[in-house]
């Protein structure tokens, strides 16, 4: 007989079958045994007895007892041994019933308990020397347990007997027909139950019986069983009884398909692995090669004949030698012999003649790129000394600088000036530091990183490799591909490189490495500090009217079928169209508008081929519409509170027009604009400047109590950070508060601090260009930017009135215009002098250089709007 453990912390539970007859059981000589004739009686509950008792309980852990199952229970806690003994006393039957939870240790609550039970006659028990207590018991009738009336010493609750709801009707004689094929099916099926279990389920003719059989099943869950029991109704039960066997089978026939399929392939593959020894000898007598000895002897030439190192040899050629042991079948073949093929693909001391005609690479590159003189005579340097210390090592370049200024082009010329290949990799969006050094062998499908793949593309070791898109590198669970480059880009360590997959080192150091990025920023500083930076910045009009005559409109007219006379573009029309219609720091998007021309162009010429025109500027808005952009179009007069400062992005360098107002209110100091942290405490910078020196410009005490301050920086949509705007932001607060007002044709950039000195900025060729595209006619820079103006182009600097300053007095100075005044004005100030010089004595006048920059506010013309108020 097979004991269940239901009440103690550890369950196993075990069914003896229906038709089972109860054995003696004969305790041990040191056991103690108590047998009560009355309650091992075979006496039956009557049916006219009372429906609702008051009976012992007993929880149990796991198991759930059915009407008509005989089952042994080993009880071990201390309130079910005591309910046992009470029933056995009074000759009572007792309730069981399954507990929620099996960690539960003691039961308070009725709520704890599941709602149906089994009242249940005890057969006989037996106390153990452990204390615990063994009992057969057989189950009779369901009950519904309605609540506890006491849960010391023992468990005692009030239940509910429950009838079967449910005649014998035509539906419950085909359900039990077919629960019993079932059960057959089920049995035959390799089910984890006795056979006898079909004998004894076809003996069977009531149907709540027959559907609690199933029950016996090992593959039915506690909570299974407990819905089972719950379920009154003999057609609901029986159909539930059903659902379950139909699952059952199910899933037996399924893990039968399964395991008669892995045995065919197991079959299958024993058959080949006998034919293929049987080949092998076969071959053998016949004095023909094994294919995969055959295999590994070409691989074993191939590694011989290359110009590997030594080192590297040596370990190709172990692994040859292992490939040739193992059988074909064995998927470690295929890993080796892609292994071996990557080291002998490799371009093993394979290089490309330098070409160190320098006057023939000036050439080329001149002819690719318009412009660009930093990055080209940095190439035409490393190849003069090149040309006369042979070992030398690549210079690793950054090229840094706005979209479509030239940079990935740049580096396919120096590649063809120099007579190298080039290969070019992204890494834009890479997370996988795999990426770069390659996937361990051990994981299935690796292969080497993306950099010795270019390598064996390129077929050269000395190739220009461009980085692009090295500021756009992400980092995440998966490593930082960033750090991984540290040691790719490291002159001193990249001559013996190992990829993870390969794990023998290649040289690197004769790699022409160029990377390309946007911004500085993002690149950590220690893979920075590597490179040597180039700054790009963008193209002046007459670069751009240039390019587009030299590479942009001969490059579209041969993209569009088309000659030059088909289409021609009048300089005056180019202008207009960069001017109009584009707003870059690159020429991307002038090309674009030039392809959009071409292409109508082309519509007419497929219609009629000898169609010619000459697109002048009044013929641009024809072809492309209304122009987007105003450059050149500054504000239409000069106007208090608003200043025109430069700003500088990864798009290159632009202007913004800050505003400034006044309200009547608290004192209070507004920033709008998407403002980071930097541009609003600049902003709060040059607030306290003003409100320091208000005496000095003519700024009534009174006027920051009664009145709220207001600044704004336009397009509203994009962030906006930085310090370079703060002389901008104070000086529009000065014409605010002093109602005089701002050139319209000045532009200013630069630190504030808060006694007014002008601290220096970045991005100063950017945002000269960008001024000067704009129209402005005057730009304030710090002083000690002056030195930067070098690399500023000679028609920027010669149209462009730059004024370095040092303090804001310089700035005021040069920005803020005296407010014209009325008469009525006039004549107050005059009254206003007299009586000063009649109340005291005349002093000295200050020299100029002493005089405040601003005098007080005057009041503005009828025909101006007041100060603080846009025009």
């Amino acid at each position: 007989m097979r004991t269940t453990w239901i009440d103690s912390p550890r369950t196993t539970t075990s069914r003896s079958s229906p038709n089972r007859r109860l054995k003696e059981q004969t305790p041990v000589a040191t056991d103690e045994t108590q047998n009560n004739p009355e309650a091992a009686a075979d006496e039956e509950i009557t049916e006219d007895q009372e429906r609702v008792q008051v009976l012992p309980l007993v929880a149990l852990r796991d198991t759930v007892i059915f009407p008509e199952m005989i089952v042994p229970l080993q009880v071990g806690r201390d309130r079910s041994v005591k309910a046992l003994d009470r029933a056995v006393r009074t000759s009572q039957p007792v309730a069981l019933v399954t507990q929620r939870s099996s960690e539960q240790e003691e039961i308070n609550s009725v709520d704890e308990l599941y709602p149906v039970g089994t009242l249940a006659k005890i057969a006989q028990v037996i106390r153990l020397q452990d204390g615990t207590v063994r009992a057969i018991v057989q189950g009779q009738r369901r009950i519904r347990l309605l609540d506890l009336v006491q849960t010391e010493p023992h468990l005692e609750a009030r239940v509910e007997v429950i009838d079967d709801a449910s005649e014998k009707t035509l539906e419950i004689e085909a359900l039990m027909a077919s629960i019993h094929a079932q059960i057959e099916q089920y049995v035959n099926s390799g089910a984890s139950v006795p056979p006898e279990v079909a004998v004894a389920a076809r003996n069977i003719s009531d149907g709540g019986l027959l559907a609690d059989m199933t029950a016996y099943s090992p593959d039915m869950s506690t909570e299974q069983r407990q819905e089972l029991l719950e379920t009154v109704d003999i057609a609901d039960r029986l159909r539930l009884a059903s659902q379950f066997l139909a699952k059952q089978i199910e899933v037996l026939e399924l893990k039968g398909r399964i395991q008669s399929e892995v045995k065919s392939e197991m079959d299958k593959t024993q058959r080949e692995y006998i034919l293929r020894e049987q080949m092998k000898a076969i071959q053998k007598e016949l004095g023909e090669d094994d294919p995969a000895v055959a295999e590994a002897s070409e691989l074993r030439e191939r590694v011989e004949g290359s110009a590997m190192p030594d080192e590297v040899k040596e370990r190709a050629l172990k692994e040859v030698d292992r490939l040739s042991r193992i059988p074909s079948a064995s998927p470690e073949q295929g890993v080796i012999r892609t292994y071996v093929d990557w080291l002998v693909s490799l371009p093993w001391g394979i290089e490309t003649d330098d070409n160190l005609d320098l006057e023939d690479a000036e050439k080329i590159l001149h002819e690719d790129h318009w412009g660009l003189e930093k990055p080209k005579e940095r190439i035409v340097e490393y190849m003069a000394v090149r040309k006369l210390a042979e070992k030398i090592r690549s210079p690793i370049l950054l090229f840094v600088g706005p979209p479509g200024v030239g940079k990935t082009s740049l580096g396919k010329s120096i590649a063809r000036a120099m007579g190298r290949k080039f290969v070019r990799m992204s890494l834009g969006g890479i997370h996988d530091e795999a990426e770069i050094r390659g996937h361990r062998r051990t994981y299935i499908g690796a292969l080497p990183g993306r950099v010795m793949q270019n390598i064996k593309t390129a077929g050269s070791a000395n190739p220009v490799f461009m980085l692009d898109e090295i500021d756009k590198v992400g980092m995440d669970f998966r490593g930082d591909p960033s750090s991984a480059l540290l040691e790719v880009l490291d002159p001193e360590q990249n001559n013996t490189f190992a990829d993870n997959y390969l794990e023998v080192p290649f040289d690197l150091s004769k790699v022409l490495f160029i990377a390309t990025a946007n911004m500085l920023d993002p690149i950590p500083p220690a893979l920075r500090d590597r490179m040597e930076v180039i700054n790009l910045a963008g193209y002046t009009q007459l670069e751009r009217v240039r390019i587009a005559e030299r590479f942009l409109v001969p490059k579209q007219l041969e993209n569009h079928g088309l000659t030059d006379e088909n289409l021609k573009f009048e300089e005056a029309a180019l202008v207009r169209l960069i001017q109009a219609f584009t707003r870059e720091a690159g020429v991307r998007n002038l090309e674009r508008e030039i392809a959009n021309v071409a292409r109508k162009v082309a519509r007419r010429v497929a219609s009629d081929a000898k169609y010619t025109v000459v697109v002048k500027p009044e013929d641009l808005e024809e072809y492309l519409g209304p122009g987007r952009f105003e450059y050149g179009e500054l504000e239409a007069e000069d106007q208090i509170g608003m200043v025109t400062g430069l700003v500088v992005s990864d798009a290159g360098g632009d202007i913004v027009q800050v505003e400034a107002t006044r309200m009547d209110g608290k004192d209070d100091f507004l920033l709008t604009g998407q403002l980071g942290d930097v541009m609003k405490e600049s902003a709060r910078a040059g607030m306290s400047y003003i409100r320091a020196r208000q005496k000095e410009f003519g700024i009534e005490p009174t006027t920051f109590e009664k009145s709220t301050v207001h600044i704004h920086v336009p397009a509203g949509a994009t962030p906006k950070d930085g310090p370079s705007a703060g002389v901008t932001m104070a000086t529009a607060m000065a014409s605010l508060l002093t109602g005089k007002p701002v050139r319209r044709d000045l532009a200013m950039t630069g630190e504030i601090t808060l006694r007014g000195r002008v601290l220096p900025i970045g991005g100063l060729k950017s945002k000269l260009l960008a001024a000067h595209l704009a129209g402005v006619k005057t730009v304030l820079i710090p002083k000690r930017n002056e030195k930067d103006l070098v690399d500023v182009p000679d028609e920027v600097r010669q149209q462009l009135r730059i004024v370095p300053v040092e303090n804001m007095d310089q700035v005021l100075a040069e920005a803020l215009i005296e407010a014209p005044r009325s008469a009525a004005r006039i004549k107050a100030e005059r009254d206003e002098r007299q009586q000063r010089v009649t109340r005291r004595p005349r002093r000295a006048r200050k020299s100029s250089e002493e005089a405040p920059i601003a005098a007080p506010a005057d009041k503005p013309r009828s025909d101006q709007p007041p100060a603080g108020q846009p025009a």
